[in-house]
């Protein structure tokens, strides 16, 4: 009896680790893909046609592999489907006594339009290549007046494309079995999709504004954008929370701050 119970949890530790390293796989081969892509550019550009074809074929054979590795993930969750992706009742959000559930409006302003159609970055690439625009809606034209003065903006987006639901605890793929409340995460899977990301500002062009590199899918919608401000939205002490606490901290480091690694 005791090896068979050994067994199964054996079974389900290993169920689990896949469950932990599927979802990895796919989004470090994502940003590995996006780094491929630029450099395939670079290649044409440079006139390297043979270092680019080779580059192409790599990328595509990234992109297939990844198809397969989100097949695994699909048949895993219709072959294991645990209590464990269920969120039980602790993790559901407590109702204050004088507080009412409500629904909201918001009015889309503008469109995102970036490179990707597939694979996005986690956070912007400052530096990265490519077509990076927001289009704000012609009505709302005036309200870009003086934003050519700063630097930087924060930009509020709708996360359209999120197809799983939301729960107050999630457990981000890079980060093993560790388990964080959702707004403790930079998760897109959140109560309400709105997607934040802060980028700099190249040129304004009547109701286009050119940015450096955004992190979400072309022809995302945009909901607002305000000036990121010296001194007042800059936090010298801020830190990394839970998130220098796992083992992988150095090689995650690299992504957050978009640079380029061979690993």
């Amino acid at each position: 009896m005791t090896g068979k119970l050994d067994g199964q949890e054996s079974t389900g530790s290993d169920i689990k680790k896949l469950k932990i390293l599927l979802p990895y796989w796919i989004n470090h081969n994502n940003q590995h893909i996006l780094d491929n892509e630029k450099w395939l550019g670079k290649a044409e550009k440079l006139g390297l046609s043979e270092v680019a074809g080779e580059l192409r074929k790599a990328v595509e054979i990234a992109k297939n592999a990844n198809r397969h590795l989100e097949l695994a993930v699909r048949e895993l969750e219709k072959e294991r489907r645990t209590d464990e992706e269920i969120p039980s009742q602790s993790h559901e959000v407590p109702i204050a006594k004088d507080w009412k559930p409500g629904s909201f409006e918001f009015s889309q302003i503008g469109i995102i339009r970036t490179p990707y159609t597939d694979n996005a970055p986690y956070q912007p690439v400052e530096e990265e290549e490519g077509d990076f625009r927001i289009i704000v809606d012609p009505a709302y034209a005036d309200g870009l007046k003086k934003l050519e003065g700063f630097r930087y903006i924060y930009v509020l987006s709708y996360i359209d494309r999120v197809k799983k639901g939301s729960s107050v605890i999630v457990n981000p793929p890079w980060t093993g079995d560790l388990e964080v409340g959702t707004f403790a995460s930079r998760s897109p899977v959140r109560p309400n999709p709105i997607g934040l990301s802060i980028v700099g500002v190249r040129k304004i062009v009547n109701n286009e504004i050119f940015t450096s590199g955004l992190d979400v899918f072309d022809n995302t919608p945009l909901l607002d954008i305000k000036p990121y401000i010296k001194d007042l939205d800059t936090k010298a002490d801020a830190n990394y929370g839970w998130i220098e606490e796992i083992d992988d901290f150095d090689h995650l480091s690299l992504h957050i701050k978009g640079i380029p690694h061979d690993y």
